[in-house]
């Protein structure tokens, strides 16, 4: 092991990132990881460049929840440019398929919207992370080629018009995981009739974080100044991540059973398949889950300290 990786720090907690326009999720990721000079650090699942917003960091141990923030429901606010479509679905691609945009009032916008609310079948952009046969689709549609996806099952729980102007409309979408605002953004352009791509993108939150106090890059170089206290105190629990989860508070005798990979008893077992375990009052252990016989046993244990 070199000395640099050596020299990382063992530091713990969630880092509520303001990613910039321009970066990659894991060029932001590597930034704030040599802030605070961590030894283990991944994000929350990827927010395109030109995205801006909630980014969720994980610090050491709370890497192991960094699946459940995946998994959450995300929040955005979008402005879809009318009129035409982009290669890449955003800003940033070649414009093609130019088409005069039809006058539109706002009741006729909004029956549209209603046909995206609820679940819906979404086809992935090439432009995206996902694989096929081992390569990623966005190195495939770099080279011009396009292949079939086969369409998902997502959720739009959330789709408001919040303002529009000439042929822009402003749109904030609540969504499951894994839906595409760039697809959404081209299924209502044609079903306008004109077709639209991605301008503007902010992500807003990521369940159970819908307004949360985020720290930007020039913000976390100002406190990384003031020394590691400082900028540690930016740092959130980790249990805040499963805040969704029911929670069981053990004895400090249970809990070091538990600590050791024993099953113990709980006093009143909630429904569920998750618990978050706490030693004591507030002492995050981690997560267990049930047995057949009724105790609880380790899931993911976290060992910070």
């Amino acid at each position: 092991m070199s000395r640099r990786r050596k020299d990382r720090r063992s530091v713990h907690g969630i880092v509520l990132l303001d990613k910039p326009l321009g970066l990659s999720s894991n060029q932001a990721l590597q930034k704030v990881k040599h802030l605070f000079n961590a030894a283990k650090a991944g994000h929350t699942g990827s927010l395109d460049p030109l995205a801006t917003g909630l980014l969720p960091l994980c610090l050491g141990e709370a890497t192991k929840v960094s699946s459940y923030l995946l998994d959450s429901d995300k929040y955005y606010e979008t402005i879809a440019q009318l009129g035409a479509r982009s290669t890449t679905g955003d800003a940033e691609g070649e414009k093609f398929d130019q088409r005069p945009v039809p006058k539109l009032s706002d009741n006729e916008i909004e029956a549209v919207l209603g046909r995206f609310r609820g679940e819906i079948n979404q086809v992935p952009p090439m432009y995206s992370a996902l694989k096929k046969d081992g390569r990623r689709l966005y190195e495939l549609a770099r080279k011009g080629e396009e292949v079939e996806r086969a369409p998902r099952r997502v959720t739009i729980f959330e789709l408001e018009l919040t303002g529009r102007e000439n042929d822009r409309l402003s749109l904030r979408v609540g969504c499951s995981k894994g839906t595409y605002i760039r697809s959404l953004v081209e299924d209502i352009g044609e079903a306008l009739g004109c077709g639209a791509y991605v301008d503007y993108l902010r992500r807003t939150g990521v369940s159970p974080y819908l307004k949360p106090e985020m720290f930007t890059l020039e913000a976390l170089e100002a406190l990384a100044e003031q020394g590691q206290e400082a900028l540690d105190a930016c740092l959130i629990p980790i249990d805040t991540a499963l805040a969704h989860i029911p929670a069981i508070h053990l004895d400090d005798q249970r809990a070091a059973k538990l600590a050791m990979g024993q099953v113990v008893e709980a006093d009143i077992l909630p429904d569920g398949e998750l618990f978050r375990l706490y030693q004591g009052k507030d002492h995050f252990l981690g997560l267990g889950k049930p047995t057949e016989d009724g105790q609880i046993a380790p899931k993911r244990l976290i060992l910070h300290g």
